[in-house]
């Protein structure tokens, strides 16, 4: 397949007249100047498709319903408590139709790939399925349906607290002991000959709360390299608990004590000191930010500044799923800081363009912490590509150089008119060439959901 754009984004330069040329999911070769006759597909202009590196699919259906002020102060906690009693009613369907629905959103946002932290693992009470990893293979089926590239993080949740109280209530559904918990990964891995090739499988021990130091160390001897993603930092409580537990902060905890680097992806990190930051930074890990999530629950502000000043790595996630969308997700990462520091163009280290440094970081950086060859259009990456419609009212008037703050600032998802995940042309005209079927089946599921009770 031949793919011509007006204009493309070659790393950091814009360039004229693009042919693109795609084998295998791969780009197989790229021609400057060329005859947009000469093309199977033309288009506008072309960016690298950013991954979305932290999604808890079934969140999605949560949205709107936790909006409401109950009596004392509403909190991280309360959330949570009120998803728990969510959770308790999906079934294996449920998931699948709520992930399909989110991984078409995400593609229809301008995303080629996403990184699925995948908690929800046995039946309500905590007994297994006569698959363990039947809830995982739901997510697989989503996957597949979209034609979404997949990351498929399993998560290691073994207690209720860092004191390491039993698991309760909707955490039944979560639970493994280090041994049943490789054989989910195993299992998972079983079931990707089917996939596409550019389907993976990592590990995700869920934070320091939910494990303990000694199971940490024992999941990663076993693992095979791959990406590792960790919740941690989310909540003062959180930071609190872990520094009286293991008397450190968590990132410091973490940093001293776990051998972290570019596989690894940390998750919301919103409460750093500035060491810690620089630390993380000079890790070689990922900071995986999930601005909108971060604001709707009250989560805290990332130390970005400092974080981006120290050469640090970053990509950006939907989390909850409250609310999909790629360029609101950027702009809420600039403008925490801009409120913050009551200043503008906060996250530029020197000088330069903010929607660059923003787009140009998540895209490298997602695709890092989902160990996926992208991140930038160039022969041999796979062909995450994203065509976005340079004549919309929010981009007419821009300049190559404007484009990205343009992008990021000022233009809704629907900019948005073609995608392809690993070469799969999955969005076509704005719309993901499955979205009936799947909103379908979306509003069949919740209808389902809502005559429980």
């Amino acid at each position: 397949m031949d793919i011509h754009a007006k204009t493309a984004l070659l790393g950091s330069d814009w360039v004229q007249n693009v042919r693109l040329s795609v084998t295998d999911g791969r780009v197989a070769a790229l021609e400057a100047g060329a005859d947009p006759q000469a093309a199977d597909l033309r288009v506008d202009t072309l960016l690298p498709a950013l991954g979305n590196l932290h999604s808890h699919a079934f969140q999605r259906a949560m949205a709107g319903m936790t909006e409401v002020r109950a009596a004392g102060k509403e909190s991280f906690w309360t959330w949570r408590t009120l998803m728990y009693c969510f959770l308790e009613r999906l079934t294996p369907e449920h998931v699948e139709a709520i992930a399909a629905l989110v991984y078409m959103e995400m593609q229809e946002a301008g995303y080629a790939s996403v990184g699925e932290f995948h908690y929800v693992h046995h039946q309500p009470g905590g007994g297994t399925y006569d698959q363990l990893s039947e809830l995982s293979q739901r997510i697989f089926a989503a996957a597949g349906r979209t034609g979404i590239g997949l990351t498929h993080l399993p998560v290691l949740y073994t207690y209720g607290g860092v004191a390491q109280e039993p698991l309760s209530g909707g955490q039944l559904r979560f639970g493994n002991d280090v041994d049943r918990f490789l054989r989910l990964v195993d299992d998972c891995r079983a079931a990707l000959p089917d996939m596409t090739a550019d389907t993976s499988v990592g590990i995700a021990p869920h934070s320091l709360r939910a494990t303990s130091p000694a199971d940490l160390a024992a999941v990663l001897q076993q693992a095979p390299d791959g990406p590792v993603h960790i919740h941690i930092s989310e909540q003062l409580k959180e930071v609190a608990d872990v520094e009286a537990k293991l008397g450190q902060r968590p990132v410091a905890w973490l940093l001293d004590n776990v051998p972290v680097d570019n596989h690894w992806c940390l998750i919301h990190a919103t409460h750093m000191t500035d060491a810690e930051t620089t630390a993380l930074a000079r890790s070689g890990a990922v900071a995986g930010l999930c601005p909108i999530t971060e604001a709707n629950l009250g989560d805290g502000i990332f130390n970005g500044s400092v974080y981006l000043d120290q050469g640090g790595a970053f990509g950006v996630g939907s989390d909850s799923n409250v609310r999909i969308s790629l360029t609101e997700e950027l702009r809420t990462l600039e403008y925490s800081q801009r409120l913050r520091d009551m200043a503008r163009t906060v996250l530029v280290p020197g000088e330069g363009s903010v929607g660059h440094t923003l787009y140009i970081g998540a895209a490298r950086g997602g695709a890092q912490a989902l160990g996926r060859g992208a991140g930038e259009i160039a022969v041999g990456q796979l062909a995450d590509l994203v065509a976005i419609d340079r004549n919309h009212p929010s981009l007419c008037a821009l300049e190559d150089h404007q484009l990205l703050d343009g992008l990021c600032f000022a233009a809704p998802d629907t900019v948005v008119t073609d995608l392809w995940s690993a070469g799969r042309h999955m969005v076509q005209g704005g719309r993901h060439v499955a979205r009936n079927g799947i909103i379908a089946d979306y509003r069949k599921a919740m209808a389902d959901l809502l005559a429980d009770g």
